[in-house]
């Protein structure tokens, strides 16, 4: 069992730092990493069993998950395709469809290196592959944690809800993606009024340049519309982006009630890295997701990757140097 002994203090480490604060990257990657360890056990002790069936167990893992790079990658073609029939030619509706073409590139390219063979093929293919496989192993754990964050459930009081914008439709229409958003903050609001509170709900989002009212009056008053009490929403219209939601919004709580709680809403692909950014601020509060078109789903998780990635530059630029220094290395044993 001590080869499972890594898998089992990474994953002890996990559920503490969990505990302590659910809103850290850093917890997405010490799970990945977790079960990462605990593979590589299970396939060590596997081989190391000596059992006949051992290498047929081990190529059929191998053929799985080539079968399942090759069906992802079809997926996303796909998927990229209707985006951009729907959605437009946006380069944020581009995603699906780039990283299909770059799974594409990268396959090809160690093909080629493998047949070839020449110094110049084998270090791009393995500078590439390397760089592959660790944005493969972020996303994995990005999305693994992403949908984990969103089952966690929010159980203590709070005194606002903070109902996140977004684009309005001719300049003053509430579109469907927002009006996911605002039906759960009210269903969120309905559940703390259920156990003995009376919270405040917040619509944040400023005006756009496109854009006839600020997106926080068309929200406050798509809610009224629909029933909600209007003496209950309070407006933060100054924001135009969800850092400034959050700040702005920060403000408007801390002004009211400075030890207040809250609970912030977004679409369920956002919600991950709107909790990361309301660490950040310190905004005391968890974030939870509403419900998002199923084919808008792929591209807008590789967009909020795309943006967690910019987020943690550094890191992933020193990641990135090893990985191209590593393409180097192998380049120069072979050229010499």
């Amino acid at each position: 069992m001590v080869v499972f002994a890594p898998a089992a203090l990474l994953f002890l480490v996990f559920c503490v730092s969990v505990l302590r604060e659910r809103r850290k990257f850093s917890n997405a990657v010490i799970l990945g990493l977790a079960a990462l360890c605990a593979v590589a056990g299970l396939l060590y002790r596997l081989v190391d069993s000596g059992s006949v069936s051992a290498p047929v167990v081990v190529w059929s893992l191998l053929g799985l998950g080539a079968v399942a790079v090759l069906l992802l990658t079809g997926f996303l073609l796909l998927n990229g395709v209707r985006m951009l029939r729907k959605e437009g030619r946006s380069p944020s509706n581009l995603l699906s469809l780039s990283a299909a073409l770059a799974i594409l590139a990268v396959l090809a390219l160690l093909a080629t290196a493998a047949a070839l063979r020449t110094p110049v093929l084998i270090g791009a293919a393995t500078a590439a592959g390397g760089l592959a496989l660790y944005f493969s192993f972020l996303f994995l754990c990005f999305v693994c944690y992403a949908f984990l964050y969103g089952r966690l459930r929010v159980r203590r009081k709070a005194d606002f809800v903070v109902v996140l914008g977004s684009g309005l439709v001719g300049g003053s229409t509430v579109p469907p993606l927002l009006a996911s958003r605002l039906k759960r903050g009210r269903e969120v609001h309905a559940r703390l009024s259920r156990r003995g509170g009376s919270p405040v709900l917040i619509t944040s989002g400023g005006r756009g340049p496109d854009e006839d009212l600020p997106e926080s009056h068309a929200m406050a008053d798509h809610l009224v519309a629909e029933g909600f009490p209007a003496h209950l929403i309070e407006r933060e219209d100054r924001s135009t982006n969800t850092e400034e939601n959050l700040r702005f919004s920060k403000a408007i709580m801390e002004k009211a009630k400075p030890g207040y709680r809250c609970v912030v809403v977004t679409n369920n692909y956002h919600a991950f890295r709107a909790a990361l950014t309301a660490r950040r601020v310190r905004i005391r509060g968890q974030v939870v997701g509403s419900p998002t078109a199923a084919y808008f789903w792929p591209n807008a998780t590789l967009r909020e990757f795309t943006a967690l990635l910019v987020d943690y530059r550094r890191s992933n630029a020193v990641m990135c140097g090893l990985i191209v220094l590593g393409g180097v290395a192998a380049w120069w044993v072979n050229w010499r």
